[in-house]
């Protein structure tokens, strides 16, 4: 996807975000993909989901859910409501939330014209641009204005950036190559240089309560490491257990973990299996 495309803002993100649209989600009739594949794309890079956000298809609420991800600052992803049907409201949501008006963009305009001729062709008919649903399809490049273009490897049919915000379709066959290719064209400074990787062990017989004092001294001491707590009931191999661990760059991960099950040996508890994920 080697196309044109206008920079994003200097200051690069410290957070990243996904928003998922569609009354589809939220009502079952399909089940959310993205969130799984953005944690997977992002982790191939070093980075981490920070938070995501579900909106069905209400104008008001996607205004709102939009506000916050431009005012952020943060590297959000929001997939799905930017087609030509009545129910694809994003496109206009994100105009309100920047208060800037609709424009169609030239560079899509020229993409989705390559595309109607394309499917003329491909069709074995002439390309008539006049006709009343090829000029329908062209409202798929209106964008709130001074907005960048993503591009679509599947069908031409681009999506579009403001600022650190990025819109893609709803389709994974889509979305998914076009979040990558945004990664990949603007944040390439963010993807980490250290390996990330955790490191954790099964704890039986504790409470959480009892562990915070440790897991917070652990946080103190060692910069940049974080400390994770999962608890479970009814483990179908460990029963009732704690999940303890840290995660961090490789370098700093071993010491901190070594000062973990030392602080969990004073408490004389009962250590399971230990993990390590890269």
């Amino acid at each position: 996807m080697n196309q044109p495309h206008s920079r994003p803002p200097e200051s690069l993100p410290t957070a990243i975000g996904l928003v998922i649209v569609g009354d589809e989600i939220l009502s079952g009739k399909r089940a959310d993909k993205h969130m799984a594949k953005v944690i997977e794309l992002l982790g191939a890079r070093g980075l981490q989901l920070a938070y995501a956000d579900y909106v069905g298809d209400a104008p008001d609420r996607i205004t709102a859910t939009l506000e916050r991800a431009f005012a952020s600052g943060d590297l959000v992803f929001s997939c799905g409501g930017i087609g030509a049907t009545p129910d694809d409201h994003t496109r206009g949501c994100a105009a309100r939330a920047l208060g800037v008006p609709l424009a169609l963009h030239p560079q899509a305009e020229a993409l989705i014209r390559e595309r109607m001729q394309d499917m003329a062709r491909e069709q074995g008919v002439p390309y008539e641009p006049d006709r009343p649903d090829n000029v329908h399809r062209l409202n798929m490049g209106v964008f709130p204005q001074g907005a960048r273009i993503i591009p679509n490897p599947y069908n031409k049919i681009p999506g579009f950036s403001v600022g650190h915000v990025h819109f893609v379709p709803g389709f994974p066959v889509m979305a998914w190559p076009m979040v990558e290719w945004v990664l990949d064209q603007d944040y390439a400074p963010l993807f980490r240089q250290a390996a990330w990787a955790e490191r954790s062990v099964i704890v039986y017989g504790s409470m959480e309560s009892t562990l915070v004092p440790l897991m917070e001294r652990i946080e103190s001491v060692h910069a940049g490491i974080k400390v994770f707590s999962l608890p479970s009931v009814d483990h179908p191999q460990h029963g009732r257990h704690i999940e303890l661990g840290v995660k961090g760059a490789t370098q700093d991960v071993d010491a901190a973990y070594a000062d973990l099950l030392a602080g969990l040996r004073a408490f004389d508890l009962q250590l399971g299996p230990e993990l390590v994920r890269p």
